[in-house]
């Protein structure tokens, strides 16, 4: 037999080798990165929730994922172990950049009134909701026909609401 019927399963075992490999060493690196986990370390689990490491056990880690509330998960399920400035970042909205807190931030208003423009008084103008008179129509015919009540209107087939 010839090398040319063999290269088809070659290239096939070739590519299943790297594959693999590639598989192994993101295990590996996966695994590394669990066990840098230290007490008081940031982390995300797989589900995407943000908890600090309380305590280290073998295959599980004890997580407080809100003040005075732990829970257990097992070490596989930890998706990333995060620095100290990201998991800030991320869980308070530190933002290690942000300007120093002597700084004078701008005034925000207790109430909205300073933020409308100063000749309309914020509550005094109204708007109609009403239906436009169509042209052609009298107008007065329309404003007499919206001041007085509605009468009941027999339904489809042919009684009055609350008639058996």
């Amino acid at each position: 037999m010839s090398l040319l019927t063999f290269l088809p399963f070659i290239v096939l075992i070739g590519a299943m080798f790297l594959m693999t490999r590639s598989a192994k060493k993101k295990q590996q690196q996966a695994a590394e990165m669990r066990d840098s986990m230290q007490p008081g370390t940031g982390v995300r689990t797989i589900g995407g929730m943000y908890a600090t490491v309380k305590e280290l056990h073998d295959e599980t880690v004890l997580l407080e994922v809100a003040p005075g509330v732990y829970a257990v998960y097992a070490k596989n399920a930890i998706g990333a172990v995060l620095s100290d400035e990201e998991y800030n970042h991320i869980v308070h909205g530190d933002d290690p950049e942000a300007a120093p807190a002597d700084e004078e931030l701008p005034a925000v208003p207790d109430d909205a009134s300073s933020l409308t423009e100063a000749g309309e008084p914020a509550g005094d103008a109204k708007i109609d909701l009403g239906k436009k008179p169509e042209a052609g129509k009298d107008a007065e015919a329309d404003t007499a026909a919206e001041a007085a009540p509605e009468e009941a209107a027999p339904s489809k087939d042919g009684k009055a609401d609350g008639e058996k």
